[in-house]
């Protein structure tokens, strides 16, 4: 599995020059006239509370942030072994960034002046997001190094699917607000390049499966994936997730016991994948979601607006 590792420099530089960028006509926003234009040289905001922004990283520079920001929570905060490489840089960094976009929420109330003396809002949360076009050109999806999504992705030539990954947020602003604010550039950027489907693996903290035993049952019996969405762990890396009965598993215990970011992709309407897998590097159990847009629970897709407005700055 490929968690870290060496990356150029210019291959990040090369990911933030300029490109020219559409968003569908739903969200009332036309391209660029300038054909070098990027999209976010005008329209960069996602989304806003009180001095709470949600964003795309613009540059190599916010990237390092974020990968520092994931260093602290993965690595300080929780049970992630470095390597020599990471623990040189203090960033969890690995060759997929390079190829991601990376969502941020800033706090502007807690700016700093740089070395130009300009005011930096503080990243306190971040998210990698890697669609199809792109990791069909680099090489696929970090997602397929522990599971087989590929046949999953050739049946449904017609959609777009979209990877999601490393999502940290800063201890101290780990509330409603600031995950309401993730899950709306989210949105945002769902509706900005016509995504249909979502993935990427979700972790739980441990690699002792039978102490996860009542949340991988829970998930097993309640959340998996029909048939035409389902998708297996690898074989050598597959852990069974039915280790209990179904009239075994307390559901509200369960539920209870589910890490947050699970327990939203649930809320949102996400399905989870056939079996579980062990990463050691990261002393994890993740699973795999997977979320068809046209499944997503109306109530959420309300909330947020259909066209991503409800935090429209």
């Amino acid at each position: 599995m490929m968690r870290s590792g060496m990356f150029s420099p210019m291959d990040l530089v090369k990911k933030f020059t300029p490109t020219t960028w559409q968003r569908p006509a739903a969200l009332g926003i036309a391209r660029p006239s300038h054909a070098h234009t990027p999209f976010y040289a005008a329209h960069e905001s996602l989304g806003r509370i009180g001095p709470l922004e949600v964003r795309l990283a613009r540059n190599f520079a916010e990237v390092k942030k974020a990968q520092r920001l994931r260093y602290q929570v993965f690595y300080e905060e929780m049970s992630a072994i470095a390597d020599v490489q990471t623990l040189t840089t203090r960033r969890d960094a690995d060759p997929f960034d390079a190829h991601c976009d990376h969502m941020l929420v800033v706090d502007h109330a807690s700016a700093r002046r740089n070395r130009l003396g300009r005011l930096v809002p503080e990243i306190v949360g971040t998210y990698r997001l890697l669609r199809q076009d792109v990791a069909d050109r680099q090489g696929g999806f970090y997602t397929a190094n522990e599971y087989d999504i590929q046949p999953l992705i050739a049946a449904n030539p017609d959609k777009r699917f979209l990877e999601l990954g490393r999502s940290c947020v800063l201890k101290p602003y780990r509330n409603k607000k600031t995950v309401e604010l993730l899950w709306h550039g989210v949105w945002s950027y769902i509706l900005m390049h016509n995504i249909d489907v979502m993935l990427g693996c979700a972790s739980m903290e441990g690699t002792d499966p039978d102490r996860l035993a009542g949340q991988l049952s829970f998930l097993h019996h309640h959340a998996l994936a029909p048939e035409p969405w389902r998708v297996a762990a690898l074989p050598s890396l597959y852990v069974e997730m039915n280790r209990m009965a179904k009239d075994a598993v307390d559901p509200k215990a369960a539920l209870r016991a589910l890490p947050p970011l699970i327990k939203g992709y649930l809320r949102l309407g996400a399905f989870i994948g056939d079996g579980a897998v062990l990463d050691h590097q990261f002393g994890t159990t993740d699973v795999l979601v997977i979320m068809p847009v046209s499944e997503l629970n109306t109530r959420y897709v309300n909330y947020y607006g259909a066209d991503a407005s409800r935090y429209a700055s």
